[in-house]
């Protein structure tokens, strides 16, 4: 019962948002080009430069083409997220726990930006870009890989996007933070681990996720060693990462939502 309101909540926006259709191709267009343009600045960097942390600028690419998928997708659905700390000062949230429905879902389906998709285009277009220039030996397994590693890393975002919100149910007007997280894990992803500092690479990669998001599997699909140090097999595990963090996020928003007392409105 439940997934059919769901599913007729999201029906409800999407259609709401194909109404005015040459307005929304326009906006996935500029979506995508947002997302080509951060392509741009690292081709600019490595114009300078021969390697970045000791990869090349195609497997640069790859990373980034992984990431961007992956934040793009989660953007598109946890997205919303963001309007939390509104919903909050309001008495908005109020309104939700009224429902026989899970919050965290209706948060996620109360305005779904069905034009970020624009994003997951230009990152699909960097992906199948840097897939054709680099030297990637196929088997079943490294092409499953690029299926699911962008899958894997849109859960492990979205995940941090319900935690970092979730503070805000405890820390007045805590976007701020939110988006350090969200968005810094977004920016850390794009670029090889290997170009951070010992604190930060630790902090974004292990405590945060980030790490497995696109490092870890653009190591696998090229079938290279971690200049870290690390065992291969990280390149193979985001999945069950992702199921980790996952499980992590719904715990705290469940905690987050059981303390919530209301703005008293």
């Amino acid at each position: 019962m439940a997934e059919r309101v769901y599913a007729k909540l999201v029906g409800a926006r999407l259609r709401g948002q194909m109404s005015y259709r040459t307005s929304f191709v326009l906006q996935c267009v500029a979506q995508a080009v947002a997302q080509l343009t951060e392509l741009v600045i690292i081709l600019v960097l490595f114009s300078r430069i021969s390697a970045l942390g000791g990869f090349s600028v195609h497997e640069v690419v790859l990373m980034y083409a992984i990431a961007g998928t992956a934040f793009g997708i989660a953007d598109m659905v946890a997205g919303q997220l963001d309007e939390l700390p509104t919903y909050i000062r309001t008495g908005t949230f109020d309104v939700l726990l009224l429902r026989p429905l899970g919050t965290l879902a209706q948060m996620m389906a109360s305005d779904l930006h069905l034009r970020k998709i624009g994003r997951v285009v230009g990152g699909v277009a960097a992906l199948a870009y840097a897939l054709s220039h680099n030297d990637i030996a196929w088997s079943p397994f490294t092409a499953l890989l690029v299926v699911v590693a962008p899958i894997s890393g849109a859960v492990i975002f979205a995940a941090i996007w319900v935690v970092a919100n979730a503070v805000c149910f405890w820390v007045v007007d805590g976007q701020e933070l939110a988006n350090t997280v969200t968005y810094g894990s977004n920016a850390f992803t794009s670029y090889p681990t290997t170009v951070y500092g010992p604190w930060l690479r630790r902090f974004f990669a292990f405590v945060i996720p980030g790490a497995f998001v696109a490092y870890y599997p653009s190591l696998a699909l090229l079938d290279r060693p971690d200049p870290l140090g690390g065992p291969a097999l990280l390149g193979w595990i985001s999945p069950l990462v992702a199921a980790a963090a996952a499980v992590v996020a719904g715990l705290v928003w469940r905690t987050a939502v059981r303390h919530y007392r209301g703005t008293g409105s």
